[in-house]
């Protein structure tokens, strides 16, 4: 008996042949996509990308600390520089592999992708505040001009006051002591510059600064009063020290404005404690979802077969 087919019989039977078509075609592509090779190519992959993460977040964090460090600015502007680059670097990587576990990966592959990022947005808003801080340089500055040119003019100004007192020995005893309390002032004027330069606690900055104004009472009290004592007015080792002590006192005033700024002492403080933690945090972090990768099963090849349960003896 002959069975006759109609047309929409036809077409039910094409349709389901096209569906059938259709899943075994994905069924294929998906056994190709799980297939062990692509499953072993896909593991390295993802490996070497969060161990290139690892090692770019070290080379930011090493140019960063190169930076603070750094003893002038063009160095510091330089080092400050490559750890951007770096930095963005690990950005361009993890978004990479962002793209691979989106495609094919596991929930907890991207929640500890995601933990990342977002450890590693903070590590970036600190490294912006630190390398804004560290170009800066204030307290190199400060130290170049305290030991440079106020360092100088201190020395002519001791100088100028000990060729004083060596030629107007017989002097009354106060005129002599005038000079020398200006000129043992001066001395302990300059030794307070560099403590100044390297405290970091404005408290102790403010007390460093009341003292630098007891020395200058002193020494300005001396000079002056040795200026009006008739016939020294015009002597030249007095106009020596009164001029370079001028000179000092102008220093003076832009050195302690530079290490009020402490730009170096803030940013060294902001890069051994906050950046420290948080880089920490960030590659303690890679260090889990590169061992999350590591530790997936074996995918399973014919020289990797799986094994039978043993038979009990």
């Amino acid at each position: 008996m002959k069975l006759k087919l109609g047309s929409s019989d036809l077409l039910r039977v094409g349709a389901g042949a096209a569906v059938m078509l259709v899943l075994a075609l994905l069924a294929l592509n998906h056994q190709s996509q799980r297939s062990p090779a692509r499953q072993i190519e896909f593991k390295a992959r993802r490996l070497d990308l969060v161990e290139r993460m690892r090692y770019s977040l070290a080379a930011a964090s090493e140019a960063e600390k190169s930076a603070v460090l750094a003893m002038s600015e063009p160095d510091s502007q330089k080092f400050a520089e490559e750890s951007r680059t770096a930095s963005a670097e690990v950005e361009r990587l993890g978004k990479s592999l962002d793209g691979l576990l989106n495609a094919n990966a596991g929930r907890r592959e991207k929640q500890l992708l995601a933990s990342f990022f977002g450890c590693f947005t903070n590590l970036q808003r600190i490294d912006r505040d630190l390398q804004a801080l560290a170009v800066k340089n204030t307290n190199v500055r400060a130290f170049a001009l305290a030991f440079g040119p106020a360092a100088q003019a201190a020395q002519a100004a001791d100088s100028a006051l000990s060729h004083f007192l060596a030629k107007h020995a017989t002097l009354p005893q106060k005129v002599l002591l005038l000079a020398a309390s200006a000129q043992t002032a001066i001395l302990r004027f300059e030794t307070r510059l560099a403590p100044h330069i390297a405290e970091h606690s404005d408290p102790k900055m403010d007390e460093m600064e009341a003292l630098m104004a007891k020395d200058d009472i002193q020494i300005r009290a001396g000079l002056d009063g040795l200026a009006a004592q008739t016939g020294l007015r015009a002597d030249s080792d007095l106009a020596t020290a009164r001029a370079s002590y001028a000179r000092f006192s102008e220093l003076r005033t832009q050195i302690i404005a530079l290490s009020r700024e402490n730009t170096n002492v803030r940013s060294l403080a902001l890069s051994l404690n906050q950046k420290r933690k948080t880089m920490l945090l960030c590659q303690d972090a890679l260090y889990v979802l590169q061992q999350e990768i590591a530790g997936e099963p074996a995918p399973v090849t014919p020289s990797n077969p799986r094994k039978l349960r043993a038979e009990p003896h």
